[in-house]
């Protein structure tokens, strides 16, 4: 069975990353999943898994930003009996549950830095040293880690180690935001609406042309997980019925209102413009939005990365 045939997608950009996701799955390297909130990254680490090698070995997901810091590390690495308070009996931790299979450490960009130094000594020599004792064990565990924020700021902010960067970045793959696979929506959603009309048992909904290209034009902040929502919710209130682009939610008609006749989203003032004024307050703008996240920011702004940080540099901004 082919695992990947539940990641739906025919986009030229994410038939490339499935190509690459089926290379590594076959093997034993460490992958580092990249991509904004709601892009699909657990899902596409679920089928490297049932993918690989491990497929039958135990499989573990953890949200590392879920979890109190002062309870991490014993998560993790296990403790012995009264190594702190409340600690009342020995207790094994993630890495010996999953011994032989897959950990996946979702955001790991939250990672405490001193759970950071641990994990690293385990990417190195596979030893991990439970809260509370003095001698180590080992296991055999792969990791496939994930992040919605560019661990390259964290570590110039000396929130993220750049060893460990360097141990969890062997092969980086980058899921792309629904605003750049526009051509994927329709069958994301016709996958999404035949999908809930079985899991309610009701007559199945569908959208029409005009709001297809509603779909297509809106931003998706929120990516896949919203369109699911969406879906989901035109299912059941508008079962059995086309979806017109009027019973959409005004977030999405509201966008393409401001587009002018002539198709432009923006109109020049009669009085003009300093149009450097006007880069540096957009390029502010969106460092705002996404809290300082330039791969973000340069997204939102449509341009490159390189091409950002220069317009940083040019305009003397803070990143920060």
């Amino acid at each position: 069975m082919n695992h990947f045939n539940s990641i739906i997608g025919q986009s030229p950009v994410f038939e490339s990353l499935l190509r690459s996701a089926k290379v590594v799955a076959s093997t034993d390297v460490t992958v580092l999943i990249k991509g904004d909130t709601g892009t699909g990254k657990e899902v596409l680490a679920t089928s490297i898994q049932k993918y690989s090698v491990r497929a039958d070995k135990p499989f573990i997901t953890l949200n590392c930003a879920a979890l109190p810091e002062g309870l991490v590390e014993s998560e993790l690495f296990g403790h012995r009996k009264g190594a702190f308070t409340g600690a009342n009996s020995n207790k094994q931790g993630i890495f010996q549950s999953v011994d032989g299979g897959t950990l996946f450490l979702d955001e790991i960009n939250s990672l405490p830095l001193s759970i950071q130094s641990k994990l690293l000594r385990f990417l190195e020599t596979g030893e991990c040293l439970a809260v509370g004792d003095t001698k180590p064990y080992f296991v055999d565990v792969r990791i496939i880690a994930a992040t919605n924020t560019d661990l390259q700021t964290q570590i110039q902010l000396g929130s993220f180690r750049q060893d460990l960067f360097f141990r969890v970045n062997v092969v980086p793959l980058e899921l792309p935001p629904l605003r750049q696979r526009a051509e994927d929506i329709e069958l994301l959603t016709k996958h999404f609406l035949q999908r809930f009309a079985k899991d309610y048992n009701i007559a199945l909904a569908s959208f029409s042309k005009q709001t297809l290209k509603v779909l297509r034009e809106y931003a998706w902040p929120g990516n896949i997980r919203e369109l699911r929502n969406l879906c989901e919710r035109m299912s059941i209130l508008l079962s059995g019925r086309i979806v017109e682009p009027e019973n959409l939610p005004l977030e999405f008609t509201a966008s393409t209102q401001i587009a002018t006749s002539n198709g432009s989203p923006f109109t020049l003032p009669e009085v003009g413009l300093k149009l450097d004024a006007l880069e540096a307050d957009m390029i502010h703008q969106a460092l705002q939005r996404t809290n300082g996240n330039r791969s973000k920011s340069a997204r939102l702004l449509g341009v490159s990365r390189d091409t950002l940080l220069y317009r940083i540099q040019k305009h003397g901004l803070s990143t920060h």
